[in-house]
């Protein structure tokens, strides 16, 4: 008697860790998939448990987290996740976390400093993961950490519509906070429509060290309405300084747009008081209501993650949805 052989089918899963579970609901929604139920709790001691409640063997698994605080422990699950896929015969495990932790630290800025953010992409390689998703990395270095493919999917896009769409007829210039984002504020002034470009140049006090003072802008800004764009803000300080500059340099109003809200401490209330019209993110990390104030408008990046997901599960090309740029 033959047997006759059949190509098995591709069978989509989505995970979802417990530190953003608004975003993984809405990548479902997207993909027309349900999240894979699980139980998953903390021990007394802080340890993580994780167990999925439906068999994984031989499906293409996206295991979603958002690093938020606390932020060890959110890695930490994700990684526990990850792990438990492995073991479970998972055929391929995509790790999607739209932020990527530690990624401030990509490289040596002195002696016997740890380069933390290539430490996540060998733990999570260890851990048994098989590709990453990430959204608007600090740098684009952080790619070669991990071996092995790395989805790079850009906000931009996203929040440049979202500019463009509220502010139709304003004369913008595209603001970097400092010299070192000059290259980010260039491919906003190209998703802008060749706007103007400035940035803030900033001096050291040596007796304050590791701490820069923003005291000159480069570039015209007068009557103009100003984006401050950056890839993150976490205490809020540096852009709110940048904020108050402008407008004291003549800005007619200030927009500030970035992908990740980290907002530590006291972060909003900065950002609030700052003179900014408007301050915009994405909702790569969550953003819980008390951390939100009436200038802020978050954009989701729920429909960007689907949309690159299932390219990665039809192998198909998550570089056309940026036109090639990757």
């Amino acid at each position: 008697m033959s047997v006759m052989s059949a190509t098995p089918k591709k069978n989509l899963m989505l995970f979802s860790g417990r530190a953003h579970p608004e975003l993984a609901e809405q990548v479902a929604k997207a993909l027309d998939v349900t999240i894979t139920p699980q139980s998953a709790y903390s021990f007394a001691n802080g340890e993580i448990f994780v167990r999925f409640e439906e068999s994984v063997r031989g499906c293409d698994a996206f295991v979603l987290q958002a690093h938020s605080a606390p932020i060890n422990d959110q890695i930490m699950e994700q990684l526990i996740m990850v792990d438990a896929l492995k073991r479970a015969s998972a055929k391929r495990i995509t790790v999607v976390m739209p932020f990527w932790g530690y990624s401030r630290q990509d490289k040596k800025h002195r002696g016997r400093e740890p380069i933390s953010a290539r430490l996540m992409a060998d733990l999570f390689k260890t851990a048994g993961a098989n590709r990453i998703m990430t959204v608007d990395l600090h740098t684009s270095q952080i790619q070669g950490f991990f071996d092995g493919p790395v989805d790079h999917l850009f906000a931009l896009p996203v929040l440049a519509e979202h500019i463009k769409r509220t502010y139709p007829s304003k004369p913008l210039t595209v603001v970097s906070p400092d010299s070192g984002r000059v290259r980010l504020a260039e491919r906003w002034t190209d998703a802008l429509g060749g706007t103007s470009l400035a940035f803030v140049h900033k001096t050291r006090d040596p007796r304050r060290p590791n701490e820069a003072v923003a005291n000159r802008v480069v570039g015209e800004i007068e009557g103009r309405m100003c984006v401050v764009i950056d890839d993150m803000i976490d205490t809020g300080t540096t852009v709110a300084n940048t904020v108050e500059i402008l407008l004291r340099d003549g800005a007619s109003d200030v927009v500030v747009a970035a992908t990740h809200g980290i907002l530590s401490g006291s972060a909003p209330e900065k950002l609030a008081n700052s003179g900014a019209c408007e301050v915009v993110f994405t909702d790569t990390l969550p953003i819980p209501d008390e951390k939100r104030f009436p200038q802020m408008t978050v954009l989701p990046i729920a429909p960007l993650l689907a949309e690159a997901i299932l390219q990665v599960f039809e192998d198909g090309s998550v570089t056309k949805l940026f036109d090639g740029d990757a």
